[in-house]
Parts: structure tokens; C-alpha cells; sequence
């Protein structure tokens, strides 16, 4: 007998998807921190770090504790950054977006999945590369923003995350096609920034070419759409973001400007509405 799909109140993996959403980005908060310098995101516990006591548990809960304590450590009265709670709540919200987004999904013309529910195995995998994305978008554009650099002891490993989720969840909706279409994709994009690099090496860091390779598998599952508008995207916001950076700080074509942020807010634009721009792009050309 095949077992039925549960069927669940939308408030419910909604709240579910918040709480983890607080508690995950409480987690980032320390990633963002401690992998640029090399440190080990696991021990010590979490320290004040003018005076470097020990947080306290209770002073610890995402977002609440920085609230009752008005941003300030209890151990020291020094300022603690709105960074933190702004870093927590922005993953709750970011996870309550994918959830509520996939949980739309199933029916959909573009979707891989079908009509397969949100809470089959194969919404669930998809679900979890989705939200994987979205904490990793997080994690890598401040990251990116604070030391101009991509780390690869992330990236790297979120190839194989978002390929064995996004995989996994292909065969088992029987798309192998999306399976398929999500290396080629990877490929493709990291190829085309790859050679951007090797003509170009000054003008782009490494880890946006690695960065690519992901962002190419994530948005060809989908569908090669959401891949072209993401991957035009990238140049598009990243010439655009960069040009008023520059304006905004007085610098010339040699200054530093993070393109990470810029490749994976055009990921997100492609992922979510690459089918309809692409569509209004083909109409308004008359290629349609």
C-alpha cells in the first residue's frame, strides 16, 4: 500500500519554519564571524568580544535577548551590533519565503516535481536545498561584503548539498531531466565565469566562479528560464550595484566591490521569476 502524503495547516510549517529560521541564524551569526578568520564554528561557546565572558544561555535566545538587554552585553554594557538580531530574523523570515513558496509549487507548468505535495520525499528534499540556499545566501553575502572573499569550506560543500537534494528529488519525481539539466547547468555557468576569470583574473575572485557553479545547478532544475534570466541577472546587477557603489564611495574602476551578493540576488530573481520574465521578455521582443 503507498503510504498518503500528510497533510498539514499552512501555519504550521510556517511557525515551525520561523522558530528554525531564529535558531539557524543565531548559528550564522557565528559562521559569519568565525570561518573568514579560520576558526572553528564549534568551540569556544559564544563570547563577549570586548571582554571575552562567556555568553549565558538565557542572554543567548535569538533576537529576544538582544531586545531585553537594548543591544547592549550584560557582562560589559558594551554595544552589541543590530547585525545579530537582524541576521536571525532575516533567516526566519527567509525560510518562512521558501516554505511558503514551495509549499505553492506542486501543480505548477514549471515545476520539477509535478503535483507532488510539499510533504512528499521529494517536496521535502527540495524544500531543505531551497532553504539550504537561502541560509547559505545569507552566510556568503556578508561574508562577502565584510572581507571580499567567498569561502570555500562553504561553497564547496553546497555543490554537494544542492546536487544530492536537488538530485534526489528529480529521480524521485522520475524527472531525470531536471537531475540532468541541473549538472549541465552548474557546468555551464561555471565555465563561462571560469573563462571570465582566466581572461580576466583582477576583475573577479575565484570564489565567484565557484559560487556560479552552484547558482547554475540551483536555477537549471528549475528550468533553463530561471538559468539564462539568473545568469544575465548576475552581470546586470553587478554592473548596475557596482556603478552606484562607486558613485556613492568616490572610487574609480579599481576599487574592491563584493560581486557575490550581486550573483546571488539574481539567483533568487531567477529562481522565483525567471519563467514569467523570460516570457514577457520573448512577448515584448516578438520571439514569442
Amino acid at each position: 500500500m503507498t503510504a498518503l502524503p500528510i497533510t498539514l495547516p499552512i501555519t504550521v510549517p510556517i511557525t515551525l519554519s520561523a522558530v528554525l529560521g531564529l535558531v539557524v541564524g543565531s548559528f550564522l551569526n557565528v559562521v559569519i564571524a568565525r570561518v573568514p578568520a579560520g576558526r572553528s564554528v564549534v568551540t569556544p561557546s559564544s563570547r563577549c568580544p570586548r571582554c571575552d565572558t562567556p555568553i549565558a544561555a538565557r542572554d543567548n535566545v535569538p533576537v529576544l535577548s538582544w531586545l531585553i538587554l537594548r543591544g547592549r552585553s550584560r557582562c560589559c554594557g558594551s554595544p552589541i551590533s543590530r547585525r545579530y538580531p537582524l541576521v536571525e530574523a532575516g533567516t526566519a523570515l527567509a525560510l518562512v519565503a521558501v516554505t511558503g513558496w514551495v509549499a505553492t509549487r506542486p501543480g505548477a507548468p514549471d515545476w520539477p516535481l509535478g503535483a507532488l505535495p510539499a510533504t512528499s520525499p521529494a517536496g521535502m528534499l527540495a524544500w531543505t536545498a531551497m532553504a539550504y540556499l537561502a541560509v547559505v545566501t545569507i552566510v556568503l553575502a556578508l561574508i562577502d561584503i565584510d572581507v571580499r572573499r567567498l569561502p570555500t569550506a562553504i561553497v564547496v560543500p553546497s555543490w554537494w548539498v544542492g546536487g544530492i537534494t536537488l538530485g534526489g528529488a528529480a529521480l524521485l519525481a522520475g524527472n531525470r531531466d531536471a537531475a540532468v539539466r541541473m549538472l549541465v547547468g552548474g557546468l555551464a555557468l561555471w565555465g563561462l565565469y571560469r573563462l571570465l576569470h582566466l581572461v580576466y583574473p583582477a576583475g573577479m575572485g575565484y570564489g565567484d566562479v565557484r559560487l556560479a557553479g552552484l547558482i547554475g545547478g540551483y536555477l537549471a532544475w528549475l528550468g533553463w528560464a530561471p538559468l539564462l534570466v539568473g545568469a544575465f541577472g548576475g552581470f546586470l546587477l553587478g554592473a548596475v550595484g557596482g556603478a552606484l557603489v562607486m558613485l556613492a564611495v568616490g572610487g574609480g574602476r579599481k576599487t574592491t566591490i563584493p560581486y557575490g551578493p550581486y550573483l546571488l540576488a539574481a539567483a533568487w530573481v531567477g529562481l522565483l521569476w525567471g519563467e514569467p520574465i523570460a516570457r514577457t521578455y520573448l512577448r515584448l521582443t516578438g520571439l514569442a
